[in-house]
């Protein structure tokens, strides 16, 4: 059997598929030191009620005893690994913060009692506060959409909720649901009115005061910090020029 030719034009084909492929598939999959942000694993052990955080030693009984690991793009091991690292987009963008089923398995087994769920809550409250989710994900858009009614009104309202969730991610499926809607509708379990508390003034009022301390303490808190490395810098030099 003689080996035939190729031809040119098809080579040339199958080259521009596959450039295009690899183009739009293809991330780079490092970072440089610039890139990172060191200070995301302190912030997430101080929203996770402690610095154990740091003493993982990546032994993977998180992601062994996680009953929803096979569907998380990064396991609870990683995750962490990533945190110390400072890969905040990474974490923030991943389907695993918001897949945690809170059954504190993780918590109870690990050896170095790290509070990995809490660190799935700091995380959450990370990416709702950055809108660091990816988009249309139907968990993070709900959890942000019940937020903004409760902080609104006091009060959260069914039938707007769901028809900003499904507008925010797939309008189409509110065609699905108008049959079970219209039976929730004529049954009086399901209404359009928009639901609030009496006092919402008052209510808004306490909330901006809780936010108004919350900056105050993490201005306070950099600041601190930035004393504490002014300090650090200034006994190192000092200490240099002693030896010299």
């Amino acid at each position: 059997m003689e080996d035939q030719p190729l031809d040119s034009s098809k080579v040339r084909s199958i080259v521009g598929r596959r450039s295009l492929y690899w183009d739009q598939k293809v991330k780079r999959r490092f970072k440089y030191e610039a890139e990172l942000d060191q200070g995301f694993a302190e912030r997430v052990a101080k929203l996770a009620y402690g610095e154990k955080l740091y003493s993982c030693i990546q032994c993977g009984t998180c992601s062994a005893s996680c009953p929803v690991s096979h569907w998380m793009d990064f396991t609870p091991r990683r995750v962490i690994a990533l945190i110390q690292a400072g890969y905040k987009e990474e974490v923030l963008e991943c389907f695993t913060i918001w897949l945690c089923a809170s059954c504190y398995a993780c918590t109870v087994d690990c050896p170095k009692q790290i509070k990995i769920t809490d660190v799935m809550y700091a995380l959450r409250q990370e990416a709702l506060e950055h809108a660091g989710y990816r988009k249309r994900f139907p968990i993070p858009v709900l959890a942000r959409e019940f937020f903004k009614q409760v902080m609104k009104n006091g009060r959260n309202s069914e039938s707007h909720l769901m028809l900003n969730l499904y507008m925010k991610t797939n309008p189409f499926k509110l065609l699905k649901m108008v049959k079970v809607g219209l039976g929730l509708l004529r049954t009086g379990r399901f209404s359009l009115k928009k639901e609030h508390i009496k006092q919402r003034e008052q209510f808004q009022n306490l909330l901006k005061a809780v936010d108004r301390l919350e900056k105050e303490a993490r201005i306070e808190e950099a600041n601190d910090r930035t004393a504490k490395r002014i300090a650090s810098e200034t006994v190192g030099r000092l200490e240099k020029e002693a030896h010299q």
